[in-house]
């Protein structure tokens, strides 16, 4: 759940957004991302689908999955 706290920070800081502006751009509010941010809620698997395409990345690099090996 760390990780995947930590992969949303970091690509919300990365994008130059902040939190009301990721929330307004998947739906939800600023104070969902910022639970989602500090461990305190995982993000749906719809929240996961809009995170990636807003940050153009893949649902298992936010969810840390590797599937290799």
């Amino acid at each position: 759940m760390e990780k995947i706290a930590e992969r949303i920070k970091t690509l919300r800081i990365e994008a130059g957004l902040s939190t009301r502006q990721v929330g307004e751009a998947i739906g939800v509010s600023h104070s969902t991302v910022n639970r989602w941010e500090n461990c305190k809620r995982i993000p749906d698997a719809l929240n996961i689908k809009a995170l990636a395409k807003l940050f153009n990345v893949s649902a298992d690099y936010i969810l840390d999955l590797d599937l290799v090996g």
